[in-house]
């Protein structure tokens, strides 16, 4: 948002600098993020100075040279080289001192410094126009009449506007203050101020206004006016200089004040030539769907029926709040206007301006909402501005639609939770004092409550807390008192715990060479199969293709992050990420919280002494593992999907409810992201995670003070079979005495049987309580070699 200083100061005057200006709105919450000064003229001429060519001669050293001596009213004349070869004894010139800088029409500015040309010292610069942004030609230096003062300051030659722009970082609640008196009310709020506005009465007419017929409700209210013998041209220098300032352009003389008076008023203008408006009537509706229409940058857009349209009785004119068409805007024919002040849902054209890519100074507006009972005031003075600076009158009464009239909102104000919530006793009088300012009304108060009601245009003020807001803002944040002390009150909570639990389990994994990631919840639904596409979260107003579904598995983010650090030559990695993923649901929509472990390539790097080792389903087990018994869970069932969506796809379990899934991601889901080494993926239901690990309660164990005894079998067993099923019948078989059962080598070969794999494995047994005998271990093993051979038909490798 970009205010004019000298504008600004002409609503509400302050006497105030610029940048304490800029102070007082930063405290008011429009945070003012650059102040600089303008000229019409690049640099001002600050520093230019008016002299006379005293001598000049041909310099010794170059033929295209001069050396001059030059008065500019100070004791001694400047020596100066220049190379302009129109330069003569006694002509009048402009000259930039040392010190000063140039600002050129074309290049960067550049600052004037004593120096030697070819050995000549040279004290300054008899500048052509181009240097100094009078003009583009650069055939010679500028030559002023003889009637020009010496050592004149080169500003009293040429007229030059000075300013101030003032930018201010609008959030998108403050609607009301994307103008120059929308930031005066808040300048008025904390210096007590006056504002100052025309009070200019529009002229009678007898004639009939165009007739107006409201037929979607997403017009709020319509008004217009008819202006006769207008004669278009370019605007005066003052509306001009005022609309430069602010970064916008001059048109015409009439386009030009619906744009002043919109960044004036904060009110949107849109001006129709009024002859080309067919039937003498203006219709609000919707288009039909598939209309082409012609905006004003030449651009045929096909409507698609939802917008909200201005039209004559033949055709659409314009898309409300947005854009005018080609056809019936504003050209050097123009003699009669039709100027419409109206008031537009702010949800409507915020939907029609992203649909058509359009991003106008009007829908900006509209979009976070306007004024409503300004329409008539900016009307007012647009009628007056176009008046003074194109001729013509009024020709035809004020017409205004206004269906449902607007009641403004009215909220309660406790004063004594609001002292409360500051920390700090604000008086009822300077409470009000504010507000009052602030254009709110006082119906109703006692020592501890006001009734208040809100003006219109503060659409973003609904609720006690923005009341509250108001008050602060403009009582100044910095006048509240820093207390001495601060008394907290520690609770505990599972909230606390998730975040314990969640710090733990981060900690562990940072400290295991993993990097945690961030990515978007929002992704692209390609990824996405179409059975899953069915249970998709789709978003109504997609940003891109790229990015129009919520995430239902945190993989494919991932995989988009190793893809992007492997073609930036990174290929060792170990992420995860903490995330939601969303759903449809049987009611609504699901959210889960996850938690997703990457890992690809080498577990360790080269080395002299150990080889590099690439990572494995066993490099991620092992990580699951741990994962869950920093989490409190170790009694849980393990299971190997022979067709599920990951290649050696497993699962854990506690009491049928799902933990984890981790396995392999498929060569398919790989090469879609480039990926050509094996990526291990974990996703972990971080919910049940925390509802199960949370649940339990510690509990302490003494470390056995009797020695554990291990015991190994080589089994000869069907290819088929799992060692989940061997450990899952080992701990059934024997429950007291196994402590841990592990494989730690696997053949196939022509050593055994077709069809058949070889399992070494290691049982460790332990007693607490007492050191086990031979017979006592004997026996066990021989239980699970029978138990084994029963249910699986193991035999013992010989």
């Amino acid at each position: 948002m970009k205010i004019s200083y000298n504008w600004l100061n002409s609503i509400i005057q302050t006497n105030l600098s610029p940048e304490k200006i800029g102070e007082l709105l930063t405290g008011t919450g429009l945070e003012v993020e650059n102040i600089e000064p303008y000229h019409s003229i690049k640099g001002g001429l600050i520093g230019i100075t008016v002299g006379k060519v005293l001598t000049c001669e041909k310099h010794p050293n170059a033929d295209k040279l001069s050396i001059t001596t030059v008065d500019i009213g100070h004791h001694e004349p400047l020596h100066i080289v220049c190379g302009a070869p129109n330069v003569a004894a006694g002509q009048k010139v402009l000259v930039a001192t040392v010190g000063c800088t140039v600002h050129p029409s074309k290049g960067e500015p550049f600052e004037i410094k004593k120096s030697k040309i070819r050995g000549e010292v040279s004290e300054g610069m008899i500048c052509a126009e181009d240097e100094l942004s009078l003009g583009e030609s650069h055939d010679g230096i500028l030559v002023l009449p003889e009637t020009v003062e010496i050592g004149a300051p080169a500003t009293q030659y040429f007229e030059n506007y000075s300013d101030f722009l003032i930018e201010i970082g609008l959030t998108a609640n403050r609607g009301d203050a994307a103008s120059h008196l929308g930031v005066a009310r808040d300048l008025r709020a904390v210096t007590n101020n006056e504002i100052r506005l025309s009070n200019y009465q529009l002229p009678k007419s007898d004639q009939n206004p165009l007739k107006v017929t409201i037929k979607d409700t997403d017009c709020l209210r319509y008004s217009g006016i008819s202006i006769s013998g207008v004669q278009v041209k370019p605007s005066p220098a003052w509306l001009q200089n005022r609309l430069k300032v602010i970064g916008i352009s001059p048109i015409n003389n009439i386009v030009d004040v619906t744009n002043y008076v919109m960044h004036e008023l904060g009110q949107p203008l849109h001006a129709f030539d009024a002859t080309k408006i067919a039937g003498n009537e203006i219709v609000v509706q919707k288009a039909a769907q598939g209309t082409k229409f012609t905006t004003l940058d030449k651009v045929e857009r096909i409507l698609t029926g939802q917008e909200c349209m201005i039209c004559d009785a033949e055709k659409p004119v314009a898309i409300a709040g947005v854009f005018g068409g080609l056809h019936s805007g504003i050209s050097a024919e123009t003699t009669t206007l039709f100027i419409e002040s109206a008031t537009f849902d702010a949800a409507s054209v915020r939907k029609t301006a992203k649909k058509h890519g359009l991003n106008t100074d009007a829908s900006f507006r509209y979009e976070r909402g306007t004024d409503i009972e300004m329409t008539i005031k900016a009307l007012t003075r647009a009628v007056e501005l176009i008046l003074e600076v194109s001729g013509g009158f009024v020709s035809s009464k004020l017409v205004d639609v206004y269906p449902t009239i607007l009641q403004p909102a009215r909220v309660n104000f406790n004063i004594k939770k609001f002292n409360k919530l500051i920390g700090q006793k604000i008086g009822l009088r300077t409470i009000k004092k504010i507000l009052l300012a602030l254009d709110f009304s006082v119906i109703d108060e006692t020592p501890e409550h006001l009734l208040l009601e809100v003006p219109l245009y503060r659409t973003d003020v609904t609720r006690e807390a923005d009341i509250a807001e108001e008050v602060l803002r403009i009582y100044g944040l910095n006048n509240i008192a820093i207390p001495s002390s601060v008394n907290i009150s520690i609770n505990s909570s599972i909230e606390n715990n998730q975040f314990a639990l969640r710090n733990k389990i981060s900690d562990y994994l940072t400290d295991n060479g993993f990097n945690e990631i961030l990515n978007n919840s929002i992704t692209k639904s390609a990824y996405y199969h179409e059975n899953d596409l069915q249970h998709a979260v789709k978003l109504l107003n997609p940003l891109s293709n790229d990015l129009d579904v919520m995430r239902q598995t945190l993989l494919f983010n991932g995989l988009e992050v190793l893809q992007y650090n492997r073609n930036r030559r990174t290929t060792d990695m170990q992420v995860y990420e903490f995330g939601k993923t969303y759903r449809k649901a049987e009611h609504g929509y699901a959210e889960q919280q996850v938690l997703a472990v990457f890992i690809t390539g080498k577990k360790h790097g080269e080395s002299w002494h150990n080889p590099a080792k690439a990572t494995s389903y066993f490099t991620l087990k092992t990580v699951v593992e741990n994962l869950l018994k920093k989490a409190g869970i170790k009694k849980y069932k393990t299971a190997l999907i022979e067709e599920g969506s990951l290649k050696f796809q497993t699962t854990i379990s506690f009491q049928q409810q799902l933990l984890v899934t981790f396995g392999a991601v498929p060569q398919p889901t790989r090469q879609l992201f480039d990926l050509s080494e094996d990526v291990w993926y974990a996703e972990i239901n971080w919910d049940s995670l925390c509802a199960i690990g949370l649940s339990g309660r510690t509990n302490l164990e003494p470390i056995s003070a009797f020695p554990s005894v291990r015991r190994d079998l080589a089994l000869v067993l069907d290819k088929k079979i799992t060692f989940t099923e061997i450990e899952k019948i080992a701990r059934k078989t024997e429950q007291q005495l196994l402590k841990d059962i592990n494989v730690f080598d696997v053949y196939e070969g022509d050593k055994i049987a077709s069809g058949k794999k070889s399992y070494a494995i290691s049982f460790v047994l332990q007693n607490a309580e007492k050191t086990l005998t031979d017979d006592e271990i004997e026996g066990t093993m021989n239980k699970l070699i029978k138990q084994l051979e029963k249910e699986l038909g193991a035999t013992l490798r010989s």
